[in-house]
């Protein structure tokens, strides 16, 4: 769901962002995108005195909410109410056989590579619309290739599109998004996988820092991925820390729910949330999506989704991924 999909100053792989850098004395909207999935934080920066009220008001709902991060790495989910949750689970155990995983168009990974010499090549449309703003991804670029048959290389980066309506429409080349997948464990088909992702998220040498299009913020993300089969469902999450130059440190927590109705078509459900620490932001998110294939070995990803909270600067009303995955070479893969 972005990732999206997915550099923030809060980025759990992110790839870019947006932000109106006007005068000090006026309102500023700072953006942050999150590739591999893509999602957008925009926190609403005021004059000073404003931005205290913000924080406040913000730290408040957060209590009132429960969205909290628990610093020992405890499987919590952070973005999940217990209802909602609860729900999901209990939908998906109804299906008769279950498959999820990870990876666009959701932004969640698990813990899957491409295999040796293979390669996954995900492009796609990626909005995030908020109150105050919206953040497209026109298009997304996700490479990943497949070192051995349990390491991944990514590169991912994006087109950026941001539209304020305080200033003119502005597009440029997002942060690129670096990193490595290590999958450590993994105890079969149906068993428990776990798989090490860290991924530095860059400015490019362009004006896009100065423009307004991505924050000046540098990161590096250290998320785990496991999956595992649990009778009829297959369950995906992940889980990460985020350390960030220049700004706040975050965290990321994701879960994917699917279900496989023919050998063609698979559609899944996502509860996802990103924050930052200090001060204390989150936004959880959920999405629903599906994957079809539509010849070997090119696939259709689709995702729309929205904020579990009310819709304002900082929570989106709608996120979405739109592409297609290409599988190479096609002979390395068995799809009908």
């Amino acid at each position: 769901m972005v990732d999206a999909d997915s550099g923030k100053v809060l980025a759990s792989h992110a790839i870019g962002a947006g932000c109106d850098a006007t005068g000090s004395d006026a309102d500023r909207d700072l953006a942050f995108a999150s590739a591999r999935d893509g999602t957008i934080t925009v926190i609403r920066e005021e004059s000073k005195h404003k931005s205290n009220v913000a924080q406040t008001v913000t730290t408040q709902k957060s209590a009132r909410t429960g969205f909290r991060w628990i610093s020992s790495f405890s499987f919590r989910f952070p973005a999940f109410g217990p209802v909602a949750l609860l729900r999901g689970l209990i939908f998906f155990c109804f299906l008769a056989s279950a498959f999820a995983q990870g990876g666009p168009p959701y932004y969640t990974n698990d813990p899957g590579t491409p295999g040796h010499l293979n390669w996954e090549i995900n492009l796609g449309y990626m909005p995030f619309f908020y109150s105050n703003q919206s953040v497209s991804h026109t298009p997304d670029l996700d490479i990943n290739f497949g070192v051995g048959d349990h390491i991944q290389l990514t590169y991912e980066n994006a087109w950026l599109r941001v539209q304020n309506p305080s200033s003119e429409t502005k597009f440029g080349l997002g942060q690129s998004n670096l990193g490595l997948k290590w999958r450590f464990y993994d105890a079969g088909e149906s068993g428990l996988k776990i798989s090490l992702f860290p991924q530095a998220f860059l400015n490019n040498p362009n004006d896009a820092v100065r423009r307004g299009i991505t924050p000046a913020s540098q990161a590096f993300l250290l998320p785990f991925e496991f999956s595992k089969k649990l009778g009829p469902v297959s369950v995906d999450y992940e889980i990460g820390y985020q350390f960030a130059h220049k700004g706040p440190d975050g965290w990321i927590s994701g879960l994917v729910l699917g279900h496989d109705f023919t050998s063609k078509f698979e559609m899944d459900m996502e509860f996802y949330a990103q924050g930052t620490f200090h001060p204390s932001e989150s936004q959880p998110t959920i999405g629903v999506g599906a994957r079809y294939k539509i010849h070997k070995p090119v696939i259709l990803l689709l995702m729309t989704g929205r904020s579990l909270e009310p819709t304002r600067p900082n929570q989106s009303y709608f996120v979405g991924y739109f592409g297609l995955q290409f599988l190479l070479p096609p002979k390395s893969y068995k799809l009908e």
